[in-house]
């Protein structure tokens, strides 16, 4: 194991050092010289001096003890050299490189930008239940007519939308209060007719500007059964529907039981209509839906609501094509005529064709408005078929001038306006 460690030393080498040196030739070193005689001095005892060769040997000894000695630390702490290795030189790489092809781990970044684009909605409405508890009302509720309902959504500023029904006859069944930290809402005696959406949202206001807090609003919709009624009830009989090739369609038969069957049917030719989810799809909370209205659609229809072993009809409803799209009214002027003699009436008459459910307003601008010169004007409509079933809604405006007289004559202007703009014609009325 010694000689394993240190290549350098061997057992010649160890036999080398043990023997004495030989004894140098006569002729080779020059003869002795009789030392000094003594100074004159203090008397010291002899010094005894150890042969070279001996001295030499001890030192050879040592060396191997101390190499022993390391060797036996080794064999205690297990620190051996592995075998066929040379030692490390100072600074050389420890570290054996490989041909492994290691793929770097990139960090995952969220993409922040992406994430604040889209601000988080948070529900701010909460429904009052008996002895003051809590709770977050569901996508839909079902209470029993008659039930009165407590909402409530947190914020300072507080905007709210529930059914029509409500707000249309003033209905004093229902309040909304503003508190310092909530918006309350109030429905007592509640009946079949208040089923719809109750929903609610924070407002941004600046000075007396406000608008809606996207990520603020809470909502839920409320079915109140009433014995006896699976539909909720309608104003008249018999309503209409206006099919617009460029937009849904709705037949707004909505239950008012939650899981009541509902189902389409035409009055003539006896069938029912099915909801195929690619034409006509059914929505509770709105009814069936045309998604993409034709003129084969038109006719009558009524609704069936099955529920509890009840069954129960709808009213009617006709749906008519719409033959005219959306957009500005299509307006036309016309005079009864353009040269008029003194004393004589003329009339000018302003024709919109439009959607037969949109509104048209008429506005005037003639000669003799700045002095005050009275004229009389009529505004009209009514619905026309233009064959094919289509439907038009026609909308007339009439100014009338009795006695013309200068003054009278000039341009007439008419400024026919929608929903979704509005046109303006001119004519002229000549005095002869």
């Amino acid at each position: 194991m010694f000689f394993k460690k240190f290549p350098n030393f061997s057992p010649q080498t160890v036999c080398l050092l043990k023997k004495p040196n030989p004894p140098a030739a006569a002729s080779q070193e020059p003869a002795l010289r009789p030392p000094p005689p003594p100074r004159p001095g203090p008397a010291q005892p002899p010094r005894s001096y150890a042969p070279r060769s001996e001295v030499r040997e001890m030192k050879v000894w040592l060396l191997l003890g101390l190499l022993l000695v390391h060797e036996a630390l080794e064999d205690v702490t297990g620190q051996h050299l592995p075998k066929n290795k040379r030692p490390k030189e100072p600074g050389e790489n420890r570290i054996k490189p490989t041909n492994k092809k290691v793929k770097p781990k990139i960090p995952k970044i969220k993409d922040r930008d992406s994430a604040d684009s889209t601000p988080k909605t948070q529900s701010i409405m909460m429904q009052v239940l008996d002895k003051g508890r809590f709770q977050k009302p569901a996508a839909t509720l079902s209470l029993l007519a008659g039930q009165s309902v407590e909402l409530r959504c947190k914020g300072s500023r507080i905007g709210w939308s529930y059914p029509a029904y409500l707000d249309t006859f003033k209905d004093s069944r229902i309040s909304v209060k503003q508190n310092e930290r909530y918006g309350q809402l109030t429905l007592v005696n509640s009946t079949s007719a208040d089923t719809g959406e109750f929903s609610c949202w924070g407002q941004l206001c600046s000075g007396y500007i406000c608008r809606k807090d996207e990520t603020k609003t809470g909502s839920t919709y409320i079915f109140f059964t009433e014995k006896g009624e699976l539909f909720v009830p309608s104003p008249s009989y018999f309503d209409v529907v206006y099919l617009n090739p460029d937009r849904q369609a709705v037949v707004p038969c909505r239950v008012t039981v939650l899981s009541a069957k509902v189902t389409l049917h035409r009055e003539f030719p006896a069938k029912e209509i099915p909801a195929n989810g690619t034409d006509i799809v059914y929505d509770m909370k709105r009814g069936f839906v045309y998604l993409q209205p034709h003129s084969e659609h038109q006719g009558v229809v009524y609704c069936r609501a099955e529920a509890g072993g009840r069954s129960q009809i709808s009213v009617k409803y006709q749906l008519l094509y719409v033959a005219v799209p959306s957009g500005p009214p299509s307006t036309t002027i016309l005079a009864s005529s353009n040269k008029v003699k003194s004393g004589d009436d003329v009339s000018v008459l302003c024709t919109v064709l439009g959607e037969p459910d949109v509104e048209v307003e008429f506005t005037w601008i003639f000669p003799g408005q700045k002095d005050e010169r009275p004229v009389t004007i009529q505004d009209t409509w009514r619905l026309i078929h233009r064959g094919l079933g289509h439907t038009t809604r026609l909308s007339q405006s009439v100014i009338t001038v009795e006695d013309f007289e200068t003054i009278d004559a000039g341009y007439y202007i008419c400024t026919a306006q929608n929903l979704q703009g509005q046109t303006t014609v001119a004519t002229t009325v000549e005095f002869s």
